[in-house]
């Protein structure tokens, strides 16, 4: 299986980094080594992100548990023990980042639901460097249930103000046949609000292989998940995204607002503050 598809080739070209992108390209494996098992199993938290079968949109979404819940169950096999958010599909991507050690793992593929959650048979596993990552020092689980999550078609003033005060979201893009689920971090303000259905972000100089971009550029398809460290609140928004270049190099992302839901204490982890 190719490496990368022809979005992803596509902006590489523009941003003049294929040879590079070659070069780290070779860091995406289809296993889970020892040293990724192992980090799985502590972390409290998985993203995980795929289009919805019934209405094709893309989300994503915050997944918790007491650490162990997500574990490397074989050599290509991941099996998380919580609810599957995406009935019926079978391309997925996740993530696991740890903001006390600013470590994070990707790995896309296959879901199969169980009887206890879902497994995800590897297509690509790979890590980022910590760059970006909010180092966060502690979390504790504590006990809240989750309010009923309301739906928006547009941001109002207290969905804006949330996005403008976050200094991380999570991305969610998909093609052909396949799905991923990444991060993206800043400064506070980093995301701007330019009116109740837009969004834009500066993208950041990275590790050159522009998966995410180059799933834009095949699929304008997106789901943004911004989620509050302290309180466990997610806004989760799905519609679509382009890439616009600057005469200077410079990318940013432009997202257009299909639907929005805000979700009160939707996650039992309190972390400190960054």
């Amino acid at each position: 299986m190719a490496v990368y598809h022809a979005g992803s080739r596509a902006v590489q070209d523009r941003a003049g980094v294929r040879d590079r992108a070659d070069h780290v390209g070779r860091s995406l494996g289809r296993t889970v080594p020892p040293v990724a098992a192992a980090f799985l199993e502590r972390q409290p938290l998985l993203i995980v992100g795929a289009a919805d079968p019934g209405t094709g949109r893309v989300w994503a979404h915050a997944l918790a548990g007491t650490p162990g819940f997500v574990r490397a169950t074989g050599p290509r096999r991941v099996s998380v023990t919580a609810a599957h958010p995406f009935r019926g599909a079978t391309a997925v991507g996740t993530l696991a980042l740890d903001p006390r050690t600013r470590r994070r793992m990707r790995l896309n593929g296959r879901l199969t639901p169980t009887a206890t959650g879902f497994t995800v048979d590897a297509e690509q596993v790979f890590s980022n460097c910590p760059k970006y990552i909010r180092r966060r020092e502690s979390y504790r689980t504590v006990s809240r249930a989750p309010g009923a999550p309301r739906h928006l078609t547009a941001l109002g003033s207290g969905e804006a103000d949330f996005v403008r005060a976050a200094d991380t979201f999570f991305l969610a893009t998909v093609h052909g046949t396949g799905a991923d689920a990444s991060h993206r971090g800043g400064d506070p303000g980093f995301v701007r609000v330019t009116s109740p259905h837009e969004l834009t972000w500066p993208d950041y100089s990275g590790n050159a292989m522009f998966l995410s971009l180059g799933n834009l550029h095949a699929d304008p398809r997106a789901g943004l998940l911004f989620l509050d460290w302290e309180t466990g609140d997610t806004l989760q928004l799905t519609g679509e995204a382009r890439t616009e270049f600057g005469p200077d190099g410079s990318r940013a992302v432009r997202f257009t607002l299909t639907e929005a839901r805000w979700t009160p204490s939707a996650l039992p982890l309190c972390w400190s503050a960054p």
